[in-house]
């Protein structure tokens, strides 16, 4: 499960670290030739580029998930405290994506592409299921060890 956990922050480094610059150099291109687009795609390189250290923070997070599971400390307050911020990690991401929709939509009027309207809503709504997945299992687990530490206490 490591592994994957690496394997999903491989993609997202390749994307950082080779197209996103590869867009911004195309921007500077427009920029150069008069167009007014390219403030709505360095905002939306900025909010990508930022976004990418939350996210990086929830698979570290998952990560030590892991290894408190592998060292037998599934049940334990880490475990909750690491499933609040894979939570809010999300959260962050998802409300980072809401604020870039308004030039998501000017950069989908300009280019007559309605679709990437719901490609930038795709963006806004992955997250937050992540999000509501880590809250149901942070709820599930602090119950689990609430009536754990119950059952505990009267043996």
């Amino acid at each position: 499960m490591k592994v994957a956990v690496i394997f999903i922050g491989l993609p997202v480094l390749a994307l950082c670290l080779f197209a996103l610059p590869q867009i911004a150099s195309e921007a500077n291109e427009a920029a150069a030739r008069g167009l007014d687009l390219a403030f709505v795609v360095y905002a939306l390189l900025m909010v990508m580029y930022v976004s990418a250290v939350p996210f990086y923070f929830a698979l570290y997070q998952s990560f030590n998930l892991l290894t408190y599971i592998d060292r037998n400390q599934a049940f334990s307050d880490l475990s909750v405290i690491a499933l609040k911020k894979i939570k809010n990690s999300a959260i962050i991401i998802s409300g980072m994506y809401v604020v870039a929709l308004p030039f998501v939509y000017i950069l989908a009027d300009a280019d007559d592409a309605p679709g990437l309207i719901l490609f930038g809503m795709g963006m806004v709504f992955a997250p937050l299921v992540v999000a509501v997945f880590a809250a149901v299992l942070q709820r599930l687990l602090k119950e689990a060890i609430d009536y754990k530490e119950e059952n505990d206490l009267i043996v």
